[in-house]
């Protein structure tokens, strides 16, 4: 389904992760693990967000925990069933806890996460039962930003 703002701009979930993939290359500039995201409502963006655990000095300041934060804050709400969460990376299990609280409606995720992704952890759903998962959405690109950031510090 592709929906149309201008002739030039298609708002899809391309387009969206790439917005996600441009503040998880603010975070690999920022010398953090590059994983962005974007929540998304009605087709426009609401909240940005990318790794801040090594300049806030918290292990809780993951991506998809400050976009929703931010998310909550623009809507004055606690719940995001209409929205959609763009993340580069599979989300690990704190995140999907703030996820399934928050009972977002929709989570497109790029590259999966062998280590700390959910779902090496588990083999059920942790989302909220509502939730709809996309998965593998520029997991090539989204993959190769993590490897060149590790690849770089080894």
């Amino acid at each position: 389904m592709r929906l149309y703002t201008s002739q030039e701009t298609i708002f899809n979930d391309e387009y969206f992760m790439r917005q996600a993939l441009r503040e998880a290359k603010e975070a690999y500039e920022k010398e953090e693990v590059p994983v962005g995201a974007v929540v998304v409502l009605n087709n426009q963006i609401i909240a940005r967000g990318h790794n801040q655990v090594e300049m806030l000095n918290d292990s809780t300041a993951h991506a998809e925990i400050l976009a929703l934060t931010t998310a909550y804050q623009a809507l004055g709400s606690k719940y995001l069933p209409d929205a959609t969460l763009y993340v580069t990376v599979e989300p690990c299990l704190m995140c999907c806890g703030a996820l399934y609280w928050g009972k977002i409606g929709k989570i497109v995720y790029g590259t999966g996460d062998e280590k700390n992704g959910y779902q090496h952890f588990t083999s059920t759903n942790p989302f909220h039962p509502k939730t709809e998962i996309i998965t593998g959405v520029l997991a090539n690109e989204c993959a190769k930003l993590m490897k060149d950031f590790f690849r770089a510090r080894r």
